[in-house]
Parts: C-alpha cells; sequence; structure tokens
C-alpha cells in the first residue's frame, strides 16, 4: 500500500474512538457508580484492562492479517476448528439478549420522541410494553428473512450522530453555566471522601457495566497492518484512544454531576429503574432548557436512538447468524437443519431459533412489574452476556503467545512472552470475576434468576448442537 494511504495513527485512534465510545456508557457509569465516585472506577478499568486488551487485539489483528480480524478465525489458526465452532457460538449467543433489548430500546426512545416524557411509557402495562416489543421484534425477524437490511445506512448515519451528541452535550453542557448562569446546576462534591468508592458487594456486581462499556475494539483489528508503521503507530493510536475515553468519560460524569443528584437515584428500586430507563434522555431534557431551546436535544436525541436501536436489531438478527453459519470450519459442527437457506438466501431456520430464544426473554418479561425495571433488567443481562465474547480473545491471544515463530507480526503488545501470558490470563480473569459476579443483583432474585439461566441455557445449546450433528453423520 501506498505510504501516503497508509492509517496514521491518530486516524485509528479516532476510528477506535467511535466504535467503542457513547453517551451511554457515560450515563450507565454514572447511574450505577453513585455519580461521580465513577470516576475512580473508570480510571482504574481503563489502565488495568481496557489498555492492555486494546494492545492484545492489535497483535493479534497484525498476526493474522489475512483472516478478516474475526475472533473465530484467531482460535481456528491457533488451537483448531472445534473451539473456533465454539467461539463463534459465543458471539451468535451473546446477541440473543442484546436483540431482546433492541426493540424495547427503540420502543422507549420513539415514547420519548412523541410523548417528550419518560412517565407515558414507564406507566404502560408491561404485558402490553412487551406484547408490542414481541410484535417489533417478529417484523425485524420477518424484514431479515426476506434477505433486507435496508436499515445498515441508517445504522452508520444514527450510530455517527449519537457519537456527535455525546461529544456535543459535554461542551455544551460546560459552556451552559456561562451562557445561562440562572440554570439552577448541582455543584458536585469533588473531596477525596466522596470520590473513594465503597468496595461493597453492589460495587462488585456493577463492574461488568464498564467492562460491556469499555469491551468491542477487536472492531480495528484489520486496520493494524493497513498503518504507518505499525509497530509504534498502533499503540500510539491505542494511547490516543485510551486518552479520549478517559477524558470523555471523566467529563462526561461531572457533566451529569451537575445535572442529576446521585441521592436522588438511589432513594428507591423505582427511582434507581427509572434513571436506568430514562437518565440519557432527562440529561438532553435538561440541556434544552439550559439553552432555551424547549425539548429540540431531547428530541433529536430519541430520533437518532430510535434509528439506532431498530437498525441494530435487524442487523443483530442476520450478521452474528451469518458469521457463524457461513464459516466453513464451523459447519461440520452444526446441524444441516440450521443451515437451511429460503430464496432469499437467508438461514430461515436460524431466524427461527432467534426468534424461540429472544421471544422467549421478552415473553418472561411480561411478568416484570413495570416497563422501566425491564430495560434496568435488560441492561443487567446484556452486561453479563455480552462481554462473555472477550473471553476469546484473550484465549486466542495466550494461544498465540505459547507458539514460537509459528506466526510473524509486525507489531507485538510486549516482547517479553511471560508477561504477555500473565496479561492474557489477567484480562481473561477480570473478564470471567465481572461477568460472574454481575449475575447477582441484589434484591432482586428474578434478575438475577435470568442472569444466571440465560448463559447456561445458550452455553448448553452450543455444546448439544455438534452432538446432533454426529448423530446426523452416524
Amino acid at each position: 500500500m501506498d505510504n501516503s494511504k497508509k492509517i496514521k495513527w491518530y486516524t485509528l485512534g479516532f476510528m477506535a474512538f467511535s466504535t467503542v465510545w457513547g453517551f451511554g456508557n457515560v450515563a450507565n457509569g454514572f447511574i450505577y457508580f453513585n455519580g461521580i465516585q465513577v470516576i475512580f472506577s473508570w480510571i482504574l478499568m481503563f489502565l488495568l484492562y481496557f489498555v492492555p486488551y486494546s494492545l492484545m487485539v492489535g497483535e493479534l489483528g497484525s498476526a493474522f492479517k489475512t483472516s478478516g480480524g474475526g475472533v473465530s478465525s484467531w482460535i481456528m489458526k491457533t488451537i483448531g476448528p472445534k473451539c473456533a465452532y465454539y467461539a463463534g457460538w459465543t458471539y451468535w449467543a451473546c446477541h440473543v439478549t442484546y436483540i431482546a433489548s433492541k426493540g424495547s430500546g427503540g420502543l422507549k426512545a420513539l415514547s420519548w420522541m412523541i410523548f417528550q416524557n419518560g412517565t407515558t411509557y414507564d406507566t404502560l402495562p408491561t404485558i402490553g410494553v412487551q406484547m408490542a416489543t414481541l410484535a417489533v421484534f417478529l417484523f425485524f425477524c420477518w424484514v431479515a428473512s426476506r434477505g433486507l437490511n435496508p436499515l445498515k445506512k441508517l445504522a452508520t448515519i444514527a450510530g455517527t450522530s449519537m457519537f456527535v451528541m455525546s461529544i456535543l452535550y459535554i461542551i455544551m453542557m460546560f459552556a451552559a453555566p456561562a451562557i445561562n448562569p440562572q440554570g439552577g446546576y448541582l455543584t458536585p462534591d469533588f473531596s477525596v471522601k466522596n470520590l473513594i468508592p465503597q468496595f461493597n458487594f453492589g460495587y462488585i456486581t456493577s463492574l461488568s457495566i464498564l467492562v460491556f462499556a469499555v469491551g468491542g475494539c477487536e472492531k480495528i483489528s484489520p486496520y493494524v497492518n493497513k498503518m504507518e508503521n505499525p509497530s509504534k503507530g498502533f499503540p500510539r493510536g491505542i494511547i490516543a484512544l485510551a486518552i479520549m475515553v478517559i477524558v470523555c468519560a471523566i467529563l462526561g460524569t461531572v457533566a451529569m454531576g451537575m445535572m442529576f443528584d446521585p441521592a436522588v437515584i438511589n432513594e428507591s428500586t423505582e427511582s434507581f429503574n427509572s434513571y436506568v430507563s430514562n437518565g440519557s434522555y432527562w440529561a438532553f431534557e435538561k440541556l434544552g432548557e439550559y439553552y432555551g431551546v424547549g425539548n429540540l436535544f431531547l428530541i433529536i436525541y430519541a430520533l437518532c436512538n430510535a434509528i439506532g436501536q431498530f437498525s441494530t436489531l435487524v442487523l443483530s438478527i442476520d450478521a452474528p447468524l451469518r458469521m457463524l453459519l457461513d464459516n466453513e470450519d464451523a459447519r461440520e459442527f452444526i446441524p444441516s437443519g440450521l443451515l437451511k437457506k429460503n430464496k432469499y438466501g437467508a438461514y430461515i431456520n436460524g431466524i427461527k431459533m432467534v426468534i424461540i430464544l429472544s421471544g422467549s426473554i421478552i415473553l418472561i418479561q411480561s411478568f416484570v412489574p413495570g416497563a422501566a425495571a425491564v430495560l434496568t433488567q435488560l441492561n443487567k443481562l446484556n452486561s453479563v452476556t455480552m462481554p462473555l465474547r472477550y473471553l476469546w480473545v484473550f484465549v486466542a491471544y495466550m494461544a498465540l503467545r505459547k507458539t514460537v515463530g509459528r506466526f510473524s507480526s509486525e507489531y507485538q503488545f510486549t516482547k517479553n512472552r511471560t508477561l504477555a501470558l500473565v496479561a492474557g490470563g489477567w484480562c481473561f480473569f477480570v473478564t470471567a470475576f465481572c461477568c460472574i459476579f454481575g449475575m447477582w443483583v441484589p434484591g432482586d432474585p428474578a434478575s438475577t434468576a435470568l442472569n444466571v439461566i440465560t448463559p447456561f441455557v445458550l452455553t448448553a445449546l452450543g455444546i448439544i448442537l455438534p452432538q446432533i450433528k454426529k448423530r446426523e453423520a452416524r
């Protein structure tokens, strides 16, 4: 590649930033970790997890430059086809819970856009909301089954606009006191006593929220070998990414601290659920009040979020399924019935399996008391299941570093093999620890049961399918 066309380190940093970060991460961190106390946790998470995780991904992407950057292909090269199947299955299975949440999130965004308040949606009967969610979900399954993905471009536009709005929120919030001094802002307490969190069981069970927030940087791995001087450029880009994310996390947290009082958020379970469900919308609603434009920012944010939620829904039904079933190495472990395509080229039985699994989660939540509680439950469920796919990244990295001379890489996280294995094991441990302890929701046995049962059911199904394939072969 012509050197002038190669990616600069700062370009990679911005690409990764827009992929990893979003306003929802700021809002969730603030709500789950008692306001500005989350700053301490963010810094620890970035230094001890996010930076080494990102640098390992860079080495994997560099070593397997022709493999498309997928985790399954990394496992295939380093371990073998059976584990590659399980890696692909995990990536797909994680999206089952994610899919169940997108319909609810999209309806919530539409409600805010139309009614411009959170109470209309939250006070609706849960069973009615879940039936509407199920109807939306089935509609987009039908769209996916027709081989149509009309929302792909809208997903890109919505994702970009959400990223821009999260940056604008921070800038405009810090400028608001100078423009409107009488806005009624809160003054966060930055004393050391208030910044250090209480390291109790509730704190430990919430860490999965932060792991979920900073994960996903493996999407940028294919660009490692397209960089100018990868051995120096990639770590610079990742460091730039880490600095930008840390700055946005801290400044975004401070901005929310000028709006919301953590004591109000935590005064009751109902209040907490309302903030998890509506916090980001209230933030843009207040921002509009400070600037005297009414609900303009709120409506724009809700519109972008609705488009983003629904477009992500249809893509999440189709794309992970294709990644699993299109993989020739994984097909020897998958029953032939799941490989059936309809005349539109869609894996129709695979989509039916999605309908059964994700639809079951939607129906189970019909018994949850309150629409806001449903969104809180889904938020926590995703934080437990989605990071499980990151485990395979660290397995692939440790397998890569255990081999000597078998694979060449233009970029290495560290030349010290022992240090590399320790770092991979550490990140694996942190991810597994946070996911396992994140399953517990204090005072909510129903949510805890859902968080525990769902990963076990999906894992069991992934183990059963190769056995069915074996029986077919006989």
